[in-house]
């Protein structure tokens, strides 16, 4: 069968009609599926005609042998309301996708293969993306435009020009898209100059390239690098992303639109990344490297031009003005009310939301239960956790020692740590160490300094036996570079004094499906008494002992009342580091050090009556909740 978009010198034709593809990339796997078609209502009203999506295998294949095509990963669902819509589609089914997401899309389970090595023609990575193109491929194959849908164009691979220069296998990906029936056009793309252009092409797919400014200098060079053919934007980064600890980022609809108009006047097809950023829910946001690890924000709003609820912002309306210049489009407030869609969706008035009950964590079964004994401490990869915490346990003994007149121990020293722990000692919290957000410092090894605890562990001195509890923390494996394919943990091992201490209990924390057991725990565990932190800060300004919160980690409890699903936004300042659910259902990380303060709380997760508002904080017992009514940025850890 013919393909519907046909490439031309001239640009594209569609069924034989030139054609601009003007599109607009939303991810599914990062909106809840309620809101699918609202989302893409506001894509046709800005003027697309045309979607794009990339596919997150580790949103579709939890295990080996456990594929999902449900919910929110229910990709065809997605597709037919995008055609019903009016829609062409554009996918992207990698199998690396980078989108700031989790491991780039692939699966952290993939990677208990130690030796595997990713995006290149070696056999074993080979034979797990077969089998995973086996299951994906026919989803998006049966909804092409040439069968009755409104896929029009699929990408192999992405942004291969800035990882590797393996054709090989780019060509084994073209060749097994074309094999499992992919018939449209197919597309490769890469940054904006020959150096990545040389590294991500390959023959039968057209070259196209991403880019966020100088948009005439790129068309000039892809008109001479990739000569003959329709110039097509793939990723018009229009806004950008935030690492935790970073200042927010925003660009001006104006800057942006005058892009957008530079391209669209000379004939090049545009597919704007974002037009909905959505949210990374649960804790499936990847991180970048950049001499440390950085972090990415649960908000993935991105500045686009359709913000994280949904609203339709000034940039949307730049962008509006420059399509209506190409495509003959209603006026804004006509169109909307024909899609059935207000510009501002409702949301929940602000409010102050008591904190009903703090329970310590450490005081529950999960905390103490036993569990199977490792010689060395495994990594997330070893016990199959994608995300989460991963709590190590041991006896160890300890000694006292003397210098300078002072009592010191040993510190506990963690090698390779990816990427934060959290650490306590026979029932005292003794610190946190690893990664703070995006700051450029050394830590390998990770170092837990224990002498400040001498008067408490060790108050008559000598030596004893205490117990070791250390809470390893994922903050998003890395998801472009060359440390694509990280593994967290403590990979190097914990060592004390001269040597390394093995035989480690372990045991999984997988956050994001733990909602329902947390919420138990909440109910069922005794209250902290609310002055316990304060007294020990007034205990250790008048001796020579450090104390902390030996309450850490906390669960937190509120509520708040609706008269039914309507957006909201959860404002967390008054937290400090750790996981919110809402009604059982993971929103999300947080984190004081900002930008982010407040997590999107999408209407369908909001139901009439009372609804149950849940904290995990590692670093502090939350003293504010509330409700807002937008994002609120900035950091509160002063």
């Amino acid at each position: 069968m013919t393909a519907l978009l046909q490439p031309t010198p001239d640009g594209f034709l569609r069924a034989g009609t030139p054609h601009l593809v003007i599109s607009g990339a939303i991810h599914y796997f990062r909106v809840h599926p309620d809101q699918w078609r609202d989302r893409l209502r506001r894509l046709v009203a800005m003027g697309c005609n045309t979607v794009e999506t990339y596919v997150a295998w580790n949103v579709h294949q939890l295990a080996p042998d456990v594929v999902d095509f449900a919910g929110i990963a229910d990709l065809g669902r997605f597709l037919d309301i995008a055609g019903e819509e009016g829609l062409d589609a554009i996918v992207r089914p990698g199998p690396y996708i980078c989108a700031e997401w989790e491991n780039g899309g692939f699966p952290g389970w993939i990677l208990a293969d130690r030796n595997l090595r990713l995006r290149n023609r070696n056999a074993p990575y080979l034979q797990l993306v077969d089998a995973w193109f086996d299951q994906l491929i026919p989803v998006i194959a049966e909804r092409q435009a040439c069968r009755g849908g409104n896929v029009v164009m699929v990408q192999v691979e992405n942004e291969y020009g800035s990882f590797g220069d393996d054709t090989a296998y780019l060509a084994h990906l073209r060749d097994g898209l074309i094999a499992r029936g992919i018939e449209e056009l197919l597309v490769t793309s890469d940054g904006p100059a020959r150096m990545w252009l040389t590294g991500g092409t390959v023959d039968g797919a057209l070259g196209t390239v991403n880019f966020g400014s100088r948009a005439l200098e790129v068309l000039a060079m892809a008109q001479e690098e990739l000569p003959a053919q329709p110039q097509m934007c793939m990723e018009f980064w229009n806004g950008w992303f935030d690492h935790w600890g970073e200042e927010h980022h925003a660009r001006t609809g104006d800057d942006a639109a005058g892009e957008l108009a530079d391209m669209l006047g000379h004939g090049m097809s545009v597919n704007f990344y974002m037009a909905h950023g959505g949210t990374n829910f649960g804790l499936r946001a990847g991180a970048n490297h950049d001499g440390a690890l950085q972090p990415t924000t649960t908000s993935y709003d991105y500045d686009a031009p359709i913000a994280e609820n949904g609203e339709l912002t000034e940039k949307f309306r730049a962008f509006r003005a420059v399509i209506a210049q190409h495509v003959e489009l209603p006026a804004l407030e006509d169109h909307l009310a024909r899609l059935g869609l207000d510009a501002v969706p409702a949301r929940l008035p602000a409010a102050e939301l008591p904190i009903e009950k703090t329970v310590s964590l450490r005081d529950t079964e999960r905390f103490v239960r036993s569990v199977e004994v490792h010689p060395t401490p495994p990594s997330f990869e070893d016990m199959g956790l994608e995300r989460g915490l991963l709590r190590l346990s041991r006896d160890l003994e300890i000694a006292a020692g003397e210098r300078d007149g002072r009592t010191e121990i040993s510190p506990l020293k963690l090698y390779d740590l990816h990427d934060r722990a959290w650490v306590y000692v026979d029932g005292l919290y003794v610190g946190a160490t690893g990664v703070v957000g995006n700051e450029q410092r050394e830590t390998d090894p990770a170092t837990i300094e224990l002498s400040g605890f001498a008067d408490r562990l060790l108050p008559e001195g000598g030596r004893r036996t205490v117990r070791v509890e250390i809470l390893v923390e994922n903050l998003g494996r890395v998801n472009f570079g060359p440390r694509l394919g990280e593994r967290k943990g403590i990979l190097g091992g914990v060592w004390q004094t001269i040597r390394f201490l093995n035989d480690w209990e372990a045991d999984a924390w997988p956050l994001e499906d733990m909602g329902d057991e947390l919420a138990e725990l909440l109910a069922q565990g005794p209250a902290v008494d609310e002055h316990a932190a304060d007294a020990a800060e007034d205990a250790a300004e008048s001796g020579t002992s450090t104390v902390l919160d030996d309450a850490l980690p906390v669960l937190a409890g509120s509520s708040f009342e609706a008269d039914g699903p309507v957006d909201t936004f959860l404002d967390v300042s008054g937290a400090g580091h750790g996981v919110a659910y809402v009604n059982g259902f993971c929103v999300g990380r947080y984190w004081n050090i900002g930008p982010q303060q407040t997590l999107y709380v999408p209407a369908p997760l909001v139901r009439a009556g009372r609804n149950e508002v849940l904290l995990l904080d590692l670093e502090k017992r939350p003293t504010r909740l509330a409700l807002a009514e937008e994002h609120v940025f900035g950091r509160t850890d002063g």
